[in-house]
């Protein structure tokens, strides 16, 4: 299949497996714009190896379950809270870092429910276990992808932010996915991937371009006054005769294109 194929309209878009991200927001220790936590893929992963993402992955049944025992009582409220379930619990799987809680854990509590968590698979018996209780209004929907190409697996993400603050706290990278954890600004890890120091795919980038706009993270809130969550499906477009990767441009990013062969897809 050529890239043009790849993205040529259809009926149906293909099937996607519902997914959620999170941007994770803290105060730069020596000031300036907020750094924003980064995951660097295992280069063996099928889908973004080798790519810097933002902490996520996979909504799984689990994570649904425990959406409708919180109280999601129809089919779209169910797959929203399972997805802001999911973003905490992979981030806690992935970085040792919790989130999205209505307590604040201490380091050595951290330890343990990413011990539990990584034996028993789903978030719901650690948070009886330790007595927590999941804070859905402290991830705010930041924008929603789901691309249409044909030729690799298609996520349905939800991406959330979420703010730390200060950040003073320890991280842990999952070995089995993951080989390497930072903070930077949006900013620096433009220029990380610029230089070739980092890989980031055509989502990420794009989103680290919109996220580049924000000095706070309160600005990032009032952004999202104007601009709130939306879906975003890439479409290809040709622009003197040269095919192009293009996403709305009403949607709050201020780059919106890119030419189809250097644009990196997973």
């Amino acid at each position: 299949m050529n890239l043009q194929d790849e993205y040529a309209e259809h009926d149906q878009p293909p099937p996607a497996t519902p997914a959620a991200t999170l941007v994770i927001f803290r105060n730069a220790p020596q000031g300036g714009a907020p750094q924003i936590l980064m995951v660097e893929r295992s280069a063996a992963m099928t889908f973004a190896g080798g790519a810097a993402v933002f902490p996520g992955g996979r909504v799984d049944e689990a994570d649904r379950d425990l959406a409708q025992r919180m109280g999601a009582d129809d089919d779209g409220q169910r797959d929203e809270l399972a997805a802001r379930i999911a973003a905490v619990r992979e981030t806690l799987e992935e970085t040792g870092l919790l989130v999205g809680l209505n307590q604040r854990p201490s380091r050595d509590e951290a330890l343990a429910a990413r011990e539990m968590l990584l034996q028993r698979k789903e978030l719901a018996p650690v948070l009886e276990h330790m007595g927590w209780a999941i804070a859905p209004d402290a991830l705010l929907p930041f924008a929603r992808w789901r691309p249409k190409h044909r030729h690799m697996r298609v996520y349905d993400t939800r991406f959330y932010l979420a703010d730390l603050g200060t950040g003073a706290v320890d991280l842990l990278v999952d070995a089995t996915e993951n080989t390497h954890l930072f903070w930077a600004s949006a900013a620096e890890a433009l220029d990380l991937a610029d230089s070739g120091r980092i890989k980031v795919i055509f989502p990420t980038r794009r989103n680290l371009e919109r996220l580049a706009q924000f000095g706070s993270f309160d600005e990032a809130v009032a952004h999202l006054e104007k601009f709130p969550s939306r879906m975003i499906t890439p479409f290809m477009e040709t622009r003197g005769g040269v095919p192009w990767l293009a996403i709305p441009d009403d949607a709050g990013y201020p780059v919106t294109a890119e030419m189809l062969e250097s644009a990196a897809r997973g």
